[in-house]
């Protein structure tokens, strides 16, 4: 078994985007993690009520394409700041699958940032693998 990647802190990104040229015109950060739920997607997309419960998650990404959404968010009217993780392997109930920060002017461009971005690394740059409990 592989070990497991180590999570960085959202403070620490926050520090760190706040020393850059371009974190001084950011008036807000948002962050979204993703984390492996029981809860099958086809049960909260779909409303599949007969799917089995979700014991761990196969996660991998394609960094070409993650690197290209990251690129069409900076193009993003008031976004200034973006940073990704991604988790990788086998990934247990509870494990961080991402994280992602946004920094911007003002908050229905940083909201919209965010939604944008998440959405597309889901749709476009990842693969998940459910394994349900049997």
């Amino acid at each position: 078994m592989s070990e497991k990647k180590m999570e960085p802190s959202i403070d620490q990104w926050i520090r760190e985007a706040k020393t850059t040229p371009e974190g001084k015109k950011v008036g807000m950060f948002l962050c979204h993690n993703g984390i492996v739920r029981e809860t099958a997607r086809s049960m909260v997309r779909e409303g599949d009520e007969n799917a089995k419960p979700v014991t761990a998650l196969n996660f991998s990404f394609d960094q070409e394409k993650v690197n290209l959404a990251i690129r069409e968010a900076y193009e993003l009217e008031g976004i200034y700041y973006i940073r990704v993780w991604l988790n990788e392997g086998h990934l247990e109930l509870g494990d961080s699958i991402m994280y992602v920060l946004i920094g911007g002017d003002i908050r229905p461009h940083v909201i919209d940032a965010l939604q944008f971005l998440v959405g597309r690394i889901k749709s476009e740059c990842v693969t998940e693998d459910e394994i349900y409990r049997q």
